[in-house]
């Protein structure tokens, strides 16, 4: 039986917090002892103001409060409500970039953590890679390979760089490690620049080492090689990070918008 929960006395805290925020870490509190799960709904709007002994207005500010969080979402009508939502990865973004806005952080060291996940990311996709996995891989190879022709834009390159990593987080099934890698990818994703006057010509380079890197993972892949593609993607993240250092790649100090943000679905994988 869930507790009754007594907010009353929690206005005197330090900082004198809201009652709307006071009543969204009640709900909190609610999703967690219920085990609610995506999909599932909260209480209707009478029911949680009847729980907490509020009014309307305060429920509606600690809905909208966790509606902004990413934790739900809020419908209108006879059966809406609040609904448990997974929290979008690009919502996780935001607030981390929001963050990292504050400190010093340089493509630098992205790379070097890089360093240390993709590896450890890639093999441990190996024995979960599906038919649809590699068809998608391949794809991407396809798309962000120079030679291909598919698209001369070397910013449309990088970014189906990226997807290709993407892909193999989908299948790892850590999702500490997934998340972090896929954390990282959006970073860059979103945030990197290249300086102008970089030549064509390293680009280039950047693209066909890629394209030629990412087709021999693939191949080791479906040998169901862990190793290889472990010893494989090590060397590529070295490669890619020279790489980056040539075209005078930099992390942009910006917030992230959330108009920015809706542009691009969250990478999912392939059924």
């Amino acid at each position: 039986m869930t507790r009754q929960p007594d907010i009353s006395g929690l206005g005197l805290a330090i900082g004198k917090p809201k009652r709307g925020d006071l009543v969204a870490e009640e709900i909190k509190r609610l999703i967690t002892e219920r085990d609610l799960k995506p999909g599932d709904r909260l209480p209707r709007e009478g029911e949680l103001q009847q729980l907490f002994s509020v009014s309307k207005s305060t429920i509606r500010e600690a809905l909208k409060s966790l509606e902004v969080q990413g934790l739900i979402k809020i419908s209108t009508g006879p059966s809406g409500g609040g609904q448990i939502v997974e929290v979008p990865l690009n919502r996780t973004f935001q607030l981390m970039q929001n963050y990292l806005f504050f400190k010093e952080v340089t493509i630098d060291d992205i790379y070097t953590a890089r360093k240390l996940l993709e590896p450890e990311l890639a093999a441990g996709a190996v024995p979960h890679l599906t038919e649809a996995d590699f068809e998608a891989l391949e794809h991407s190879i396809d798309c962000c390979d120079p030679s291909s022709g598919k698209t001369r834009d070397v910013v449309a390159q990088r970014t189906e760089d990226l997807n290709f990593h993407d892909i193999l987080a989908a299948a790892n099934p850590n999702s500490f490690l997934r998340f972090t890698c896929q954390m990282i990818n959006e970073m860059l994703r979103q945030l990197t620049v290249f300086e102008n006057d970089t030549p064509t010509r390293t680009q280039r380079r950047f693209g066909d080492a890629n394209a030629r890197v990412h087709k021999a993972i693939v191949a080791a892949a479906r040998a169901r090689d862990a190793e290889q593609v472990r010893k494989l993607m090590a060397e590529h993240m070295q490669e890619a990070s020279g790489f980056v250092k040539q075209l005078n790649g930099k992390l942009q100090g910006r917030l992230i918008l959330d108009s920015e943000m809706s542009r691009r679905a969250p990478a999912r994988r392939p059924k």
